[in-house]
């Protein structure tokens, strides 16, 4: 009896253990995993399946019972602020050992969800010099990666209109970020005037307890029209660090 328990424990292990991610859709995303337009997250959930996870969605309050049995909670495009009470469960839900991805359409209604992860956020999204796509400031690749499994056989991928990160404390730190010449357009102006220039994050990890987080600066980066190239494969990097 002992030897075909085992055998079933091996045949079954490898499903047990790429666990099932939640996507948020409680909070006003407007970009579902379930549609296929081309500001979608259908083949973000596409390449989670693919990498062997479960892919659900969650449009109740986050808390204990509905992150139970969850590895990992993707919050992309959240319009809506979290409770306090959600956010301390997300918290707990990294420190138990799970993982969470959060995704900035607009900052703002997030910032106290990162401020629990001693992160912030710009106030406005940054404008870049350096690798421009098509002329546009606010679209541009990201090329100052740190190491870190995200990204794995990346040199660089690309951003639609990106919030600027900073890291708090040492429970985080930027892992991938602009050049030196980015600047935020806080007058909204369209030009650079008394602006200053720096080196804004645009991807952070973190680390709870026994689990661990990533913030992007922009949700774009996995929509489906976005979802090509570099970004194609920073998806199937986040895929694998998910499981």
């Amino acid at each position: 009896m002992s030897i075909i328990v085992l055998a079933f424990l091996m045949m079954t292990a490898p499903a047990m253990a790429a666990g099932k991610v939640l996507f948020d859709n409680g909070h006003g995303e407007r970009f579902q995993v379930k549609e296929q337009g081309p500001l979608q997250l259908s083949g973000l959930a596409g390449l989670f399946q693919e990498a062997g996870l479960e892919v659900d969605t969650v449009d109740q309050p986050l808390s204990d019972a509905t992150l139970a049995g969850a590895r990992a909670l993707i919050i992309s495009g959240a319009f809506a602020p979290l409770h306090p009470n959600e956010i301390e469960a997300v918290a707990r839900f990294i420190a138990n050992g799970g993982h969470v991805a959060v995704m900035l359409h607009i900052a703002p209604p997030v910032a106290p969800l990162l401020n629990r992860l001693q992160v912030s956020h710009t106030m406005g999204v940054v404008q870049e010099r350096e690798n421009v796509i098509d002329g546009d400031l606010l679209r541009f690749r990201v090329t100052r990666l740190k190491e870190h499994p995200l990204f794995r056989d990346l040199k660089d991928f690309s951003v639609n209109g990106a919030w600027g990160l900073i890291n708090q404390t040492d429970s985080a730190a930027v892992i991938a970020a602009t050049g030196f010449q980015a600047w935020i357009d806080v007058d909204q102006d369209q030009k650079q005037a008394k602006e200053e220039t720096a080196s804004f994050g645009i991807v952070v990890a973190g680390t709870i307890g026994k689990g661990s987080f990533l913030v992007f600066g922009d949700d774009a980066i996995f929509q489906n029209k976005f979802l090509e190239g570099n970004n194609r494969i920073l998806a199937a990097n986040l895929a694998a660090w998910l499981k």
